[in-house]
């Protein structure tokens, strides 16, 4: 086991990259953002987000390569077979974000909402790979801090890490990115 610093978690050494979204994350972006047709959450763990897009009225496809007792399983999004859903709403392992964000472009007809760190924004190499080309359309950061943990992991204080929704909207024409935020009260 190795501690992580900065987010006082146990996390197992060459461990699945796997922490459930909070469902208020969530609906938080259900507040702000639209979706019409379907969606695809392909990194849906235990359904944490899948099961709050569907009661919110969404017919989600959902699935993940790792079996952990919802949606399809086996399926890695980066090398699936194409499907081209509606929209594609997630939380990737951050460590496959910037392949998440290119392989949802490619098969999304509407939307890319992806949950990432707020520091998903530095990099001059992803400036150069993606936002010079596929800017988002709008990041909205969250004021209340979101904490995530392992499966399993008993919860209780506050995260370090500032998270916010990066959406790619191709009715967007516009190539500027509104940087937005998510006001207090959706934390539950």
């Amino acid at each position: 086991m190795s501690t992580s610093i900065t987010n006082r978690r146990m996390v197992k050494e060459g461990g699945a990259d796997f922490y459930p979204t909070p469902p208020w994350a969530t609906r938080a972006l259900l507040a702000h953002e639209t979706f019409i047709g379907n969606v695809w959450e392909p990194a849906c763990g235990d359904g944490a987000m899948s099961r709050v897009l569907a009661d919110a009225g969404l017919r989600v496809e959902s699935s993940d390569v790792n079996d952990y007792g919802f949606g399809r399983t086996g399926v890695d999004f980066l090398t699936a077979h194409p499907v081209y859903p509606d929209n594609v709403v997630t939380n990737p392992p951050f460590s496959l974000a910037e392949a998440f964000v290119e392989r949802a472009l490619m098969q999304a007809r509407h939307k890319v909402a992806l949950l990432l760190r707020l520091a998903f924004l530095e990099s001059a190499g992803r400036y150069s790979r993606l936002y010079s080309v596929h800017p988002p359309a709008r990041v909205w950061v969250f004021t209340e801090r979101i904490t995530m943990y392992p499966a399993g992991q008993e919860t209780g204080g506050s995260g370090t890490t500032a998270y916010a929704w990066f959406v790619w909207d191709k009715a967007v024409s516009d190539s500027s990115t509104a940087l937005k935020w998510i006001a207090p009260g959706y934390r539950a």
